[in-house]
């Protein structure tokens, strides 16, 4: 029997396809406010894989556009009631549902505060939408399964469009015009020698840069909430800091390169874990000691990253089977998780 985290990350490419088309008039309403007022900083407020996807932007819209991206608490406003200076300021709401109240509350105080509050969800009639100046859809259609994927990506695309109109930016641009088909090419690698060897784990290190340093989190918990695999994400110069201490022989690592200026980095530290003895699995490069897995090639350096975790979300939902757990039901754990 298929899951429902099979067919909806089957769904990706259709999804990100209707996204480009269905809200596109959302994104340049939104990047026209954005080029007026000129921010000074961005700020993002989300939780779970929705922060995940806030992280990614964060490093795109610093390396693309120059401007700071920082993360606000939610229980700044919605607990403790603090209000923040935020004049100058865009605000990115992101929330699958739109309806955590702390998410909801933030968003109203950004407004308040001074900044533009734009709300990234898959329902634009949610309580955040409607605290929100402007909202961009994400057309995803329903989500069953309890872990977030087609609508994570649809998050983060949904940022990097709104980020390539505000900037202009033609080459990233015409790069998200053409990510559906790059998603379907990513459904179709095999990951399997990595699937071996968590099969039977119980804990890995996922690690990234930049972009990819967001992608490594959001594969990490992945990895815990449908495979009951004890995943910690680092950047792949952070792991060097102390969290390398602990990995020695056959410790699994999954390190997660693109093509971009960080590359030959991640790939120096696969190639110093592989040499304390763990088993490296490494994407985007080649290193010594470390087993290549595919990745779809020649993609702007800020999409590959977004890539890799529709080939990630196939495989993660085949080793949760395989590990013996339903990928649509993880334990302890809601669809909608409402916090204040």
């Amino acid at each position: 029997m298929t899951s429902h985290m099979a067919r909806e990350v089957a769904e990706i490419p259709e999804a990100a396809a209707r996204f480009l088309s269905q809200s596109a008039a959302e994104v340049e309403k939104a990047a026209l406010t954005l080029r007026r007022a000129n921010p000074g900083l961005v700020v993002t407020v989300a939780r779970g894989s929705s922060d995940h996807a806030a992280n990614y932007l964060k490093y795109a819209i610093e390396l693309l556009a120059g401007i700071p991206v920082a993360s606000v608490g939610p229980s700044v406003a919605s607990i403790y009631g603090r209000p923040l200076h935020l004049k100058g300021a865009a605000c990115l709401g992101i929330s699958q549902s739109g309806r955590s109240p702390d998410i909801v509350e933030m968003m109203r105080a950004a407004g308040a505060g001074g900044a533009i509050p734009i709300a990234i969800t898959n329902d634009a009639d949610s309580p955040m939408a409607r605290a929100s100046a402007h909202t961009l859809p994400l057309n995803a259609g329903e989500e069953k399964s309890v872990a977030a994927t087609k609508t994570f990506v649809c998050s983060v695309l949904a940022g990097l469009c709104l980020l390539a109109e505000w900037q202009d930016d033609a080459p990233l641009r015409a790069a998200l015009q053409k990510v559906p088909e790059s998603f379907a090419a990513a459904l179709a690698l095999d990951w399997s020698p990595l699937a071996n060897r968590l099969s039977r784990a119980s804990q890995a290190y996922v690690l990234g840069r930049g972009p990819a340093f967001a992608i490594a989190a959001e594969a990490a918990l992945k990895l815990k909430e449908t495979c009951g695999l004890h995943a910690e994400s680092y950047s792949a110069a952070e792991v060097l800091h102390g969290p390398s201490a602990i990995v020695a022989a056959h410790f699994p690592v999954l390190a997660l390169g693109v093509q971009d200026a960080a590359l030959p980095h991640v790939a120096a530290t696969a190639e110093r874990l592989a040499g304390q003895g763990a088993d490296v699995f490494l994407t985007g490069t080649t290193a010594p000691g470390a087993t290549m897995l595919p990745s779809v090639p020649d993609l702007h350096p800020l999409v590959a990253p977004l890539v890799l975790i529709v080939s990630f979300y196939a495989f993660a939902e085949a080793l949760s089977r395989r590990r013996g757990f339903d990928p649509d039901t993880p334990p302890h754990l809601r669809k909608v998780t409402e916090t204040t």
